[in-house]
């Protein structure tokens, strides 16, 4: 699927999304979910089974509050094992190697004066992004929810000592490598978020959350040795600049609903369901 595409479809993807959200419990008819963006049965078949990969109606069942809750179990039967088990912050996202490289506050104190970065605009199947990457890794992910502008100057208050150069064709093959879900490329993807200690290691523990599968935020605390900071896990995510690749997308509340998104509940639910179908079988066109 072109991703540029896959951008100019999110936006009726979206529309069907937030329906089917909402209206989840009564089992909507396609013909429903058709009506709501303006499309017959069959070109909506055809648009949302091309962008996620199954129809309509399968990703319905991934939306569904009792399949988020058996996502949650087994999440934490195997996580629970998983991280007493040695492993390192790295973790698969479409075949993707990501690991972390966290910068304290005061390493980017020293670090951010001599810092270059290189960004761009880049379109997903889940709206425009702007990329950002420095030497040591990918150091900004978010969906462009305003204007291209305001984006841009979120990422020079957030890297304000950095020196920042508009390079698309630097990172266009980053972008394309993250979204296009085909596992291409021999050399793990390095993420260099900044944070406090804490902040980090909550990153970390969220790139142990295997794709596809979901966390609680309670889950979470427990994964960093901390059952009591469920709240304090929630503010870290809230401040994660890395989107997708530190996949706080995946962290939802213990009742099954999906909870608050930097970037909105629609794209909240739409990278957990389009995760979830990369795990079924090809779903050929009606």
């Amino acid at each position: 699927m072109n991703p540029t595409d896959a951008t100019r479809d999110y936006q009726r993807i979206a529309t069907a999304i937030r329906y089917l959200q909402q209206h989840y419990a009564n089992q909507p008819s396609l013909g429903d979910v058709a009506a709501q963006v303006h499309l017959s049965e069959f070109h909506l078949q055809r648009l949302f089974t091309r962008w996620a990969g199954v129809s309509p109606k399968r990703f319905l069942q991934f939306l569904t509050k009792e399949h988020a809750k058996s996502l949650l179990r087994a999440q934490h039967s195997v996580e629970s094992a998983s991280y007493h088990s040695g492993l390192s912050g790295s973790s698969r996202l479409h075949d993707l190697l990501v690991e972390c490289d966290g910068i304290s506050p005061g390493e980017y104190k020293r670090l951010g004066a001599n810092l270059l970065i290189d960004y761009g605009f880049h379109p997903t199947p889940f709206g425009e992004c702007l990329l950002a990457q420095a030497e040591r890794g990918i150091c900004w992910l978010m969906f462009v929810t305003e204007e291209r502008a305001t984006a841009l100057q979120q990422l020079r208050d957030e890297w304000a000592l950095a020196t920042l150069r508009e390079n698309p064709a630097r990172t266009k093959p980053t972008a394309q490598r993250i979204f296009s879900g085909d596992g291409k490329g021999d050399t793990p993807l390095r993420v260099m978020p900044k944070g406090t200690n804490f902040q980090i290691k909550v990153w970390e523990a969220l790139l142990r959350i295997p794709t596809g599968e979901l966390s609680s935020y309670q889950q979470l605390a427990q994964s960093i040795g901390q059952p009591q900071a469920a709240r304090a896990v929630g503010s870290a995510l809230a401040h994660n600049s890395i989107g997708v690749l530190i996949p706080c997308h995946r962290v939802i509340l213990g009742s099954g609903e999906f909870g608050h998104y930097r970037w909105g509940r629609e794209r909240k639910a739409a990278l957990i369901g389009w995760e979830q179908a990369r795990r079924e079988p090809a779903c050929p066109p009606p």
